[in-house]
């Protein structure tokens, strides 16, 4: 039984976001849960973490946050413009729309966007397309509660509600 209040503070970053803060490659963080110190160092992480909970209110521990991000911004790193564009393309389509089609069929592109996908974000442009129509199914899931699952796969445009059901176990 908790004995007292629990608080919860996160930060969320868009897909290519974090890599802007970190040098660690991102595909050694992909399907993992990553502690700050892990990424920063203990000592950096401990007096972050005692920051934030002796922070007043929300507003402050948004302040401590952003501070912190700003020191740890590498100016060096920059996302590659195929990399920002192939995001931006997803997002606009909430994930459905074809890798192929972004690249606008040039094959030879793929390979070059996966390598560069990979070290950048830590997953796949495919991968990034899935977990993006998944966050728009469970948009669709919790602000239309008495739709059909067969709805909500259509609406989020997968083929039928197995391809909806796979994608949703991996």
């Amino acid at each position: 039984q908790p004995t007292g209040y629990v608080h919860c503070f996160a930060t969320r970053f868009y897909p290519y976001g974090v890599a802007n803060f970190i040098k660690t490659p991102l595909k050694n963080l992909e399907n993992k849960e990553t502690p700050i110190a892990t990424i920063f160092g203990e000592t950096i992480a401990h007096e972050l973490e005692q920051k934030i909970i002796h922070a007043k209110d929300t507003a402050e521990r948004i302040e401590i946050i952003e501070t912190f991000l700003t020191h740890k911004l590498n100016e060096a790193y920059s996302i590659d413009q195929i990399v920002l564009s192939t995001i931006d393309a997803l997002l606009a389509t909430s994930g459905s729309s074809p890798i192929k089609a972004i690249l606008q069929e040039d094959a030879s592109k793929r390979r070059q966007l996966e390598r560069k996908f990979s070290q950048q974000i830590g997953m796949s442009p495919k991968q990034l397309g899935k977990v993006i129509r998944l966050q728009a199914a469970l948009k669709l899931m919790l602000n239309q509660k008495s739709e059909t699952f067969t709805k909500i796969a259509y609406e989020s445009e997968y083929y039928d509600q197995n391809h909806f059901i796979k994608d949703f176990k991996e």
